[in-house]
């Protein structure tokens, strides 16, 4: 269906998964996969923490510039700390959304330049494999697992399925 006037200005702006640990979580994110930190809000018992690829040096400005640009964009992934997780010796940890019970979430997914490049960078820094290039029979992806255990796909920037 074509979109409509009332549609026109919509976005998919961003997808919402809970972390156990930011000091675990962040560094993975921004480090590992290169991710910035466009927006960060302590909303008292939980923290946000808004991710994303500054292609359009929107974490550069101001503050409240940067709080408004956040809504106002496309591809940002939403990390939710809800604090004390990080040092509660009974927390269970959340479903990744690929085993029972929990099965629905999936995956997120990074497209990189060069797929064999980065997927060795990864191996280099101990970043846990759920698939390598080498597994199984789709030898162009790969997915990573995030310190909570959620599904990170890598897949080239030119894929044809």
């Amino acid at each position: 269906m074509p979109r409509t006037t009332e549609t026109a200005s919509f976005k998919f702006n961003h997808t919402m998964i809970r972390i156990r640990d930011p000091k675990l979580s962040l560094p993975f994110y921004l480090d590992t996969l290169g991710m910035d930190l466009l927006a960060e809000q302590n909303m008292g018992d939980f923290t946000l923490y808004f991710l994303g690829y500054d292609h359009d040096g929107i974490s550069k400005p101001s503050t409240g510039d940067k709080a408004r640009a956040r809504f106002n964009r496309e591809g940002v992934l939403e990390l939710t700390h809800n604090h004390g997780t990080e040092s509660d010796p009974n927390f269970q940890g959340y479903a990744c959304g690929n085993t029972d019970p929990g099965r629905g979430f999936g995956h997120i997914a990074i497209t990189v330049d060069n797929i064999e490049a980065a997927c060795a960078r990864f191996e280099q820094l101990g970043v846990p494999f759920r698939k390598r290039l080498t597994d199984g029979r789709m030898k162009h992806i790969a997915f990573l697992l995030d310190p909570d255990g959620y599904w990170v796909e890598i897949v080239p920037c030119a894929l044809t399925l």
